[in-house]
């Protein structure tokens, strides 16, 4: 068995971040999946977080800066590698009314994104490994949180529609591919029905820890 430790990047948005609706905060390194995963995985495997609030596939948000998922993401994967495993869960801010995306378009930056890391051979150690996860559909009822005017209308409709559109981008690509919505269980925090509870902290980390070292 090798002494190196496999290098895991986790590239996200604010679930991935670990934002906490139920207080505006961020979960702990106890609560969070990313820190949750690197325990259950244990040693051999070194889980690296970037997370960011907003962060899109693709587009440029012009409310904040620094948001586009891919122009970021040769510096990332540059800055830890050698990497074993790139896991991708984005998607959600995509569906902003502001972006005027179509679930089709935001597959389109998905599939860029994924195609960019692909050819970010000098950050692999060995060859390309991506695992893409389609995030979690926006619940029923956000429009009537304090998200709502942020978000706009037509999000939950458009983030149910990803998955699907994800899991083609996979098998084309030759990526490993995680619908979160089909872990029993997994749901969003009542606060603003688009940010994961704790309990799906905890089981989005399990049920990568079955599958990471299957694929890594």
């Amino acid at each position: 068995m090798s002494s190196v430790s496999k290098t895991i990047v986790c590239y996200g948005d604010s679930n991935t971040h670990g934002y906490n609706s139920a207080n505006m905060g961020r979960f702990t390194e106890k609560e969070r999946w990313t820190c949750l995963l690197a325990n259950l995985l244990g040693s051999g495997y070194l889980i690296r977080e970037e997370g960011l609030s907003g962060r899109t596939t693709s587009f440029d948000d012009p409310l904040f800066e620094g948001l586009n998922g891919v122009t970021f993401l040769h510096p990332c994967m540059m800055t830890h590698e050698p990497l074993d495993l790139l896991i991708i869960m984005l998607g959600t801010n995509d569906v902003k009314q502001r972006f005027s995306a179509t679930p089709g378009n935001i597959a389109k930056g998905m599939e860029r994104l994924v195609t960019k890391a692909l050819h970010t051979t000098e950050a692999w150690r060995d060859q390309p490994n991506i695992l893409i996860i389609a995030p979690p559909p926006i619940e029923k009822g956000y429009y009537e949180t304090s998200i709502g005017p942020e978000m706009g209308i037509d999000c939950m409709e458009k983030s149910m529609a990803l998955s699907p559109l994800y899991q083609d981008i996979a098998d084309r690509l030759h990526c490993h591919f995680l619908d979160a919505a089909s872990i029993p269980g997994l749901g969003m925090y009542p606060y603003d029905y688009m940010h994961l509870s704790l309990e799906a902290h905890r089981l989005l980390a399990e049920k990568l820890a079955e599958l990471i070292p299957q694929i890594c």
